[in-house]
């Protein structure tokens, strides 16, 4: 089986991918608008010798070659007057010709050939013909590759004689070849420094990513799986991760949950009751699942824009559902509701990573689907007990009320608008979360309002069944939580709860049930 790549081969990989196809981008775009200066250069000195020739020669006697075809004394002088302009200016050709509709030169001088003799026009005819007929000179550069006379680019001005009528058109055509080596050393010169700047950007990149976030990542997932399995890493954990940030905090609270459980189990090494053992350890687990969630209500007394209430109810003495809330920063307020396969202790471990990776990667400043993607990644990357986790996760902008949610296969929310009624928020559903590697989740807005509500919970709410295997459902979830809609978020909370125990009454509770309710005021209040 092929080993799947980690987090830190992903990111080192984009970086270059990334940075490759920026060189590749800026040199062709550099090379094209070189080329371009370049042929405008070249093109406006040839038409200062065109005018400077222009200026020169008799167009008279031009207007009088192209209907005699005849040479006379004039012509020489011409003749020899252009062959000096043509060795010392440095251009490569100069010539006089009359265009024709077929598409040919009739050439009043050239120095290939005599008076009236004719050529097919190389390229660029209806400029050409253009400029002829209308005495203007043509706005491109009239630029051309050929085997014949290589890479050229070619200055035309019409010449008219003493009645204004355009009689011919004079060429001053320059070589080009020196801009394919100038662009040949800009290119090279692009890449080397590029390449260098590459170099550069991953080694430090490389370095600040892998101590700052993927190493006191994969020390605190090393920490929980060998712990899990009960293979202790020797040393302390707070020693290794040294980052002033969330990432530190977490390492404490994962820190203090290992040593909370190994004073644990050397407590009970003296219990001889295994049935005592065995109910003492899962209450020590349930207090350390529990604490590791939000429950100081409220969480956040200095800040009146909104109101929340959550609850947690495993089915046995530990759960794999949890629910997660967490400022971001001063505006933006993080949201989890999520649901591990399975159920007991395997579950619970398994919810344990799921959440500090969320909420290591939510604290990174990354959008609602970018969030799941990340955390997907990271638990994909080594899920060697095939377990997923259904997650719901929003970003509150608390100044704005803008919520932005993706939805990893949970269920729907449920939106309550201002004097409005609780009803079913139909999202877009993405895969699970360590289901799949590389999957892409949707992001969706919800805009909240003064006085709206929003209502997430996990499957064991609709799904409680009672003695005769009817399960409570969506509709009764949406008229209890109508029954009491303008109460408070734990009010409500309570209600739906206790309208849950009253429907599946000694029933057996074969699922956690899990609950978070939150009201927003507004940014005014």
């Amino acid at each position: 089986m092929k080993k799947p790549w980690g987090i830190n081969k992903k990111i080192l990989v984009s970086i270059i991918c990334f940075t490759l196809l920026l060189v590749v981008l800026l040199g062709a775009s550099g090379s094209l608008l070189f080329d371009r200066v370049i042929e405008k250069q070249y093109n406006d000195r040839g038409y200062i010798i065109a005018k400077i020739i222009s200026n020169d020669i008799d167009h008279d006697k031009i207007a009088q070659y192209t209907k005699t075809w005849e040479e006379d004394d004039y012509y020489h002088e011409m003749e020899e007057y252009l062959h000096h302009i043509e060795e010392y200016s440095g251009v490569a050709y100069i010539y006089i010709a009359v265009p024709f509709e077929d598409g040919t030169f009739k050439y009043v001088y050239d120095t290939a050939t005599y008076i009236g003799d004719s050529d097919p026009i190389a390229a660029s005819f209806e400029e050409i013909w253009g400029a002829y007929t209308t005495g203007q000179r043509p706005e491109s550069y009239l630029t051309r590759h050929s085997k014949k006379y290589g890479y050229l680019t070619s200055s035309c001005l019409p010449i008219k004689d003493s009645s204004g009528q355009t009689v011919a058109l004079l060429f001053v055509d320059t070589n080009m070849e020196d801009i394919l080596s100038v662009i040949r050393s800009y290119v090279t010169n692009m890449v080397a420094v590029s390449l260098i700047l590459l170099a550069i950007f991953c080694v430090v990149h490389w370095y600040f990513m892998k101590k700052k976030l993927i190493n006191p990542l994969v020390i605190i997932r090393n920490h929980v799986r060998n712990f899990a399995q009960g293979k202790p890493t020797e040393g302390n954990l707070l020693v290794q991760i040294d980052t002033k940030d969330e990432l530190e905090e977490l390492a404490k609270s994962v820190d203090f949950m290992e040593k909370e459980i190994n004073e644990y189990i050397d407590n009970i090494k003296n219990i001889t009751s295994e049935k005592e053992r065995i109910s003492t350890e899962l209450s020590l687990a349930t207090k350390i699942q529990l604490s590791l969630l939000p429950h100081v209500f409220p969480p956040f007394p200095d800040r009146k824009e909104f109101d929340i209430y959550a609850t947690m109810e495993p089915a046995r003495e530990v759960g794999g559902d949890f629910y997660d809330f967490f400022l971001i920063d001063d505006d933006h307020l993080g949201l989890v509701m999520a649901d591990v396969s399975g159920k007991g202790i395997p579950a619970a471990l398994f919810m344990m990573i799921s959440k500090i990776i969320l909420q290591s990667c939510a604290m990174l400043g990354k959008s609602a689907s970018e969030t799941l993607q990340k955390t997907n990644e990271a638990i994909c990357s080594n899920n060697q007990t095939d377990m997923f986790v259904t997650v719901w996760f929003g970003i509150l902008e608390i100044s704005s009320g803008v919520l932005t949610c993706a939805n990893a296969g949970h269920e729907y929310p449920v939106i309550k608008r201002a004097n409005g009624e609780f009803e079913i928020y139909k999202d877009k559903h993405g895969f699970v979360i360590g289901g799949m590697e590389e999957t892409v989740y949707k992001e969706y807005k919800i805009e909240l309002g003064a006085g709206d509500k929003l209502f997430v919970y996990t499957d064991g709410i609709p799904e409680a069944t009672d003695a005769n295997n009817q399960m409570f459902g969506a509709d009764r979830m949406l008229d209890s939580l109508n029954h009491s809609k303008e109460a408070f978020a734990k009010e409500i909370l309570d209600n739906v709860r206790s309208d849950v125990a009253d429907f599946v009454k000694d029933a057996e509770q074969f699922d956690d049930m899990t609950m978070m309710c939150l009201e927003y005021f507004g940014h005014d209040r």
